[in-house]
């Protein structure tokens, strides 16, 4: 039981913080529309996992058998990711949401992070054997480690919604328009990696296993 606290813990914890698509999209919808946007794209992991959780418990032991499944979905990743870029570079006034345009944070989250290869990597690699060892000691275990993983991944970033809303006042004009083309171009980053990682699952490109 405890071994799945920590395994929760830990593992939850760098998931939450580590950079990537999901925690640069909450930054930037905190700063668009506020920390209650950044929340819903914090949460959009306990919206789309079941199902990557679900096929990862059932083919956890043929990780190579969908590699062009991994690599379809990294390159539909890099293009949503990429309009995801594009959105950045025309932000919204920081004093309002744009009246006619909204938000959609929970969708953008909840497609971002099915689109993304990276939650399925965790889970048919990290995340499936760390659950069915904690599934082989008992159900509460299993459980303990489940719910202290997404406390901590949603957590996190709630976290980082909330300590970028409280400096989203004072990002006024040439600040706050240089941030979110700042995080544009880290979206547009990411999308190139998506789409370098979906040629190698594809067998396109080499490139290592």
């Amino acid at each position: 039981m405890t071994a799945a606290f920590v395994s929760g813990i830990l593992l939850g914890l760098s998931c939450g913080l580590s950079p990537g698509v999901l925690l640069t999209l909450v930054l930037t919808q905190t700063l668009r529309h506020g920390a209650r946007e950044g929340c819903k794209v914090a949460l959009a992991p306990l919206g789309s996992d079941l199902p990557i959780v679900l096929l990862a418990m059932v083919f956890a032991s043929k990780v190579s058998a969908i590699r062009p499944v991994l690599g379809v979905i990294a390159i539909a990743g890099g293009a949503y990711v990429l309009y995801l870029a594009w959105e950045s570079f025309r932000p919204a006034s920081v004093d309002a949401d744009a009246p006619g345009e909204p938000p959609r944070s929970w969708s953008k989250g909840v497609f971002a992070n099915l689109l993304n290869p990276n939650p399925w990597l965790f889970w048919f690699t990290v995340g499936a054997a760390t659950l069915n060892k904690t599934m082989a000691e008992s159900w509460l275990a299993a459980a303990v480690f489940l719910v202290c993983f997404y406390t901590l991944l949603v957590g996190g970033k709630i976290g980082v919604a909330l300590l970028a809303a409280k400096s989203r006042a004072l990002l006024a004009g040439r600040g706050y328009r240089l941030v979110m083309q700042t995080l544009g171009v880290l979206l547009a980053v990411f999308a190139l990696f998506f789409f370098w990682d979906g040629l190698k699952y594809l067998g396109i490109i080499s490139g290592g296993s």
